[in-house]
């Protein structure tokens, strides 16, 4: 039997471990952070590169996407099979790899290919980080898991302003992609020191509400809208900036970091909120907030100062929503692992939609095409919040389950 000293040394090497897998995961979430934002700013870029039109190029987000759908779905099923961390660690290798290659390449069909496995390692990564931090703190996730998130978006914010730093053309380009690469190995070498936590059997959580086939499908729509949004600004703002003579190159960057920014700010100020208000109350007001935000920016279409406010309102509006949606999802139904596939489905299916169809229409119609689409976005998934708050589902979770995250 345990000595009370030796009860000490154990629980203290065990919190130890559990802090260093647990920054090895935040870290992971700053790369992955840094390479989703990386596209917006520099997709006229590669688009020079390849000799192509905004309209060609567009289909980076679609392949992107598709990649990250295909990482998410069977990411989940090789992490229940495999030692985590060693996944983790190849899928930062691989983003790596395709961010140092991407620069060079002179083919737009190249590219996509290497923005597809870009997307297959940040899917990987994405549900590894969140796997493992629930195997690790299990029932006390709640405040890791917000954290985890809000380090993704510190790397979202940090990326364009990396990018505008270093340049945005020619050599530059290269430079700034490499420079991106290469900020891929200190995690990878941080998750290759620490060991990876173990699955859990246990499927107490799942028993007892079975989400009927109309409000999973509510809810799938409701992700896919929130992403195509989310998506669709964060990698068009930039080039909608110097479209309409708003913003100069490096300004457009800066108005990027600054969306996503917003975007890590919310999603610290909506925890102590979310402790308040309902979760159907506090997506409405991310919606209607969202709403104002872009349509300031159709109202003034001349004005920078309605372009960055309507950035900055969009980002602290849309910020909330996935933790929440995902708290009133456990209050209507079970959330198993495979209906949170499902809720990924979703999300990359908006991801690959609706920035693809705004470089379609993009150089035909004009930059505002973009605003206009997504405020059409808005009100769809106004529609499906009113549908999903309507529908009872299977009722009320623990206070427990309740918690953002």
């Amino acid at each position: 039997m345990a000595t009370p000293e030796q009860a000490r040394t154990t629980t203290g090497a065990v919190g130890s471990v559990k802090l260093a897998q647990t920054g090895a995961y935040s870290a992971a979430f700053i790369a992955l952070g840094m390479v989703t934002a990386s596209l917006g700013p520099t997709i006229s870029g590669l688009a020079a590169n390849t000799g192509t039109t905004l309209g060609s190029i567009s289909v980076l987000f679609t392949a992107r996407s598709f990649g990250y759908l295909l990482g998410s779905f069977f990411g989940g099923r090789l992490y229940d099979r495999v030692a985590g961390h060693p996944v983790m660690l190849a899928a930062l290798l691989a983003m790596g790899g395709t961010m140092a290659l991407s620069p060079v390449l002179p083919l737009v069909w190249l590219l996509v290919l290497v923005f597809t496995i870009t997307g297959l390692a940040e899917g990987a990564l994405d549900v590894g980080g969140n796997v493992l931090l629930v195997w690790v703190h299990r029932a006390g996730v709640g405040p890791y898991m917000n954290a985890l998130h809000f380090f993704f978006g510190v790397g979202a914010f940090l990326s364009p302003i990396l990018i505008a730093q270093i340049g945005l053309g020619g050599d530059q380009l290269r430079w700034a992609y490499w420079a991106l690469a290469a900020l891929m190995l200190p995690p990878a070498a941080w998750l290759w020191r620490v060991p990876s936590p173990r699955a859990e059997d246990s499927q107490e959580h799942t028993s007892g509400r079975q989400a009927s086939g109309l409000l999973l499908a509510l809810f799938i729509a409701f992700f896919f809208l929130y992403v195509s949004a989310e998506v669709s600004f964060g990698g068009w703002v930039f080039t909608y900036g110097v479209q309409t003579g708003l913003a100069d190159e490096s300004a457009a960057a800066y108005l990027t970091s600054a969306f996503w920014g917003a975007l890590t700010l919310g999603r610290l100020l909506a925890i102590p909120i979310a402790a308040r208000f309902r979760p159907e109350s506090m997506l409405l007001g991310d919606l209607m907030g969202s709403l104002v935000s872009v349509l300031a920016i159709l109202l003034w279409p001349a004005s920078p100062v309605a372009l960055w406010a309507g950035s900055l309102g969009l980002g602290l509006c849309l910020a909330s929503i996935f933790p929440t949606l995902m708290s009133l999802a456990e209050r209507k139904m079970a959330v198993t692992g495979s209906v949170t596939g499902w809720f990924l489905v979703g999300s990359s299916a908006g991801g690959m939609s609706l920035p693809w169809l705004i470089g379609q229409l993009f150089e035909p119609i004009g930059p505002r095409v973009a605003m206009y689409a997504i405020v059409a976005d808005l009100v769809a998934t106004c529609v499906i919040w009113a549908a999903v708050a309507l529908n009872r589902g299977g009722g009320r979770m623990p206070k427990a389950a309740q918690e953002p995250g």
